[in-house]
């Protein structure tokens, strides 16, 4: 007995009870994997900065193996120089932060000073004119009468106290001084000494040392660890695990070493910039802004806010200050919005959405470190949904490739009733493909899709009709679209790709001069719709196309080539006839009484095309089923329409022998 749900007794479906178990066991892994991530931080997060390190030292590690080294001594020299690189830095920063030390005191007063002055400057002279306003409220009071917050101070005075006599001074004795009190804070221990005081300063260190140690294991056993990688994630598909793996790799390196160059170059501009205005140790806020640059969205404020406040500091006035503050704005502008973009591209393949989440998320979980690190871990979870089908989720959500396919995109917005998305989403591929290749690559297929959905009873006739309706006013938008010379041609193989638009073969097509004038008369090319009610659009397409290349064409109705209207149809300079047919798997028989009626009606010897959009059953791709149907010629792209025509047209005879297209 099937189960019925409690409302309506409709039985329920097995597909909804999959998804909600499904969301309910991703739900507990997504809060398991939360809770270890937080908890045990103390653990993971020297791990993951290891890992990132030995990423960022790979190059250097291939490049050392590739000047003849041995792995052992090639990893000891990389790591070594990475920490000669972090001493040296420590190093600058020290010395310049002593240096600015001895004239700390005095940068203080001076800062003092201007706040005072900015304080009286605002706060006071505010006052001051609260006060005045008082003062004159006060005043045009008429006189005699009495203050407003004391009406009765006249009717009753204040009573006069009597004198009292003078009392010679007494000596008072001091109080007697307290007995001192017995110590009762426990003797410090070395114990405690060493918790309190060195454990804070040490740990720093000890991280770094177990950071140090892991990522020479894991530049030492790099092979071995991906080894095992892959057959812990899918061994079953070595092929794919690698690539996935080789993906991540390539990714964080050109990351990481993206970013570094990046946030060098800022810091030389900053430091020089700042050499040339005045502010001192322009090396120190070099460095720093180099350095806190690799903290997500707030680094730079930070690295800017020291050198301005200094600035402000040095200075009587404030010239150097806002200098300083522009310097920081322009460089920061032009590094985030040109330099950056232009290097980076879309090596990342994260969305903007998806960093400030992973920001927010990372922060929470591992504090600044986790700020730090949030770009590369966001990253290497896109990297993992690219190539695990299991985990494509990630890339949808953080990934910055569409989540819909060109096609999928199109019908929805159909669906939705909004031509003007649909334009927008036309306008932006028809900036690197002809109108042609979007009508064939993206509208035809979505439109396939709607047939496919009216067909099996989801897109009923009035939501139909409205999607008929959508695609017509998006053909008529696009008329005034200025088609190129060359129109793309696909290969038989291509096919669109995942948030891409389709690889196309440019064919040159003929220029509108060279069109005989006898194919350029109203009635040259026929355009017949077929019966469903997605074939008007696509015949309006058809024939937008076909105009655009000075073909003189006619778009008539399925009705007008009906068994009663065919007889009083005009054919008079017709040189060939185009039967579009959006799907034709379910109405062969109609296809082929309809081109015994043109064989009839149409001048004699006149070609007949039948354009499937796009061809999709395997028995239509049978020789012997299209010599039923009884065409000249077929075609499954726009794009052969205009070849056969245009061949066509150059020759004063039709070819006797029929010939397939597509």
């Amino acid at each position: 007995m099937s189960q019925s749900s409690p409302i309506g007794g409709q039985p329920s479906s097995p597909v909804f009870r999959s998804s909600a178990a499904d969301a309910s066991r991703a739900l507990t892994v997504f809060v398991l994997l939360v809770v270890i991530l937080y908890f045990g931080r103390e653990v993971l997060v020297p791990i993951t900065l290891a890992l990132m390190l030995s990423f960022l030292l790979a190059p250097v590690v291939t490049l050392l193996r590739k000047l003849h080294l041995g792995r052992v001594p090639a990893v000891l020299l990389a790591v070594i120089m990475a920490i000669g690189a972090l001493l040296m830095i420590g190093g600058v920063i020290g010395s310049q932060i002593g240096d600015l030390a001895t004239n700390l005191p005095r940068y203080a007063h001076q800062i003092a000073a201007k706040v005072n002055n900015l304080e009286s400057g605002t706060v006071g002279r505010l006052s001051h004119l609260v006060d005045r306003f008082g003062t004159n409220h006060a005043a045009s009071q008429p006189q005699g009468a009495p203050p407003p917050s004391q009406p009765d101070q006249q009717a009753q005075p204040n009573p006069v106290s009597p004198p009292q006599a003078a009392t010679p001074p007494q000596a008072v004795a001091p109080p007697p001084a307290p007995a001192p009190a017995a110590s009762t804070a426990p003797a410090a221990t070395p114990r405690k000494l060493i918790t309190e005081y060195l454990a804070p300063v040490l740990s720093p260190f000890a991280t770094l040392g177990i950071v140090i140690i892991i990522t020479i294991f894991a530049l030492l056993q790099r092979e071995d660890l991906r080894d095992r990688l892959i057959r812990l994630i899918g061994s079953d598909d070595i092929h794919r695990t690698t690539v996935a793996m080789d993906d991540a790799g390539r990714r964080l390196s050109r990351y990481f070493l993206t970013q570094l160059a990046v946030n060098t170059f800022f810091g030389v501009v900053i430091g020089v910039g700042l050499f040339f205005i005045g502010v001192p140790k322009p090396i120190l806020w070099g460095v720093l802004s180099a350095l806190l640059r690799f903290v997500p969205y707030v680094g730079s404020f930070i690295s800017a806010l020291l050198p301005i406040t200094l600035a402000a500091a040095v200075e009587p006035g404030w010239s150097m200050a806002v200098w300083t503050a522009v310097f920081f704005v322009v460089v920061e502008g032009v590094t985030g919005q040109a330099v950056e973009p232009l290097l980076y591209g879309h090596s990342t393949g994260l969305s903007p959405f998806s960093v400030i989440v992973a920001a927010i998320f990372w922060s929470w979980v591992w504090g600044p470190i986790g700020l730090i690190l949030s770009t590369p871990l966001t990253l290497c979870l896109v990297v993992m949904g690219r190539h695990v089908q299991r985990l494509e989720f990630l890339d949808v959500m953080l990934g910055d490739r569409p989540a819909l396919t060109p096609v999928e995109s199109f019908y929805q917005r159909i669906l939705a009733d909004d031509p003007d998305e649909a334009l927008d989403q036309a306008e932006l591929f028809l900036k690197q493909q002809s109108l042609s290749t979007y009508y064939d690559q993206v509208a035809l297929k979505a439109m396939q899709m709607a047939a496919y959905d009216a067909e099996r009873g989801v897109l009923v006739p009035a939501q139909l009709n409205a999607v008929v309706k959508t695609i017509q006013v998006l053909v008529s938008n696009l008329e005034e679209h200025e088609e190129e010379p060359s129109t793309p041609v696909p290969s038989d193989d291509a096919e669109v790709e995942y948030g891409a638009a389709p690889a196309a073969v440019v064919a040159p097509m003929p220029a509108p001069e060279d069109v005989p004038a006898a194919w350029r008369e109203p009635s040259s090319v026929l355009c017949i719709a077929g019966r469903g009610a997605l074939d008007a659009p696509a015949t309006s397409m058809l024939t937008q196309i076909m105009a655009r290349q000075k073909f003189g064409c006619r778009a008539i109705t399925h009705h007008e080539v009906g068994r009663e209207t065919v007889q009083s149809l005009d054919v008079a300079g017709v040189k060939i006839a185009c039967v579009a047919y959006l799907d034709v798997s379910s109405s062969q028989a109609q296809l082929r009484y309809l081109i015994r009626r043109l064989r009839q009606r149409l001048p004699p010897k006149t070609p007949i095309l039948v354009g499937l959009w796009p061809v999709e059953d395997q028995a239509l791709h049978d020789e012997r089923n299209r010599e039923t149907i009884g065409a000249d010629f077929f075609a499954s792209s726009f794009a052969d329409v205009l070849e056969i025509c245009r061949k066509l047209s150059n020759q004063e005879t039709p070819p006797e022998a029929p010939a397939i297209a597509a």
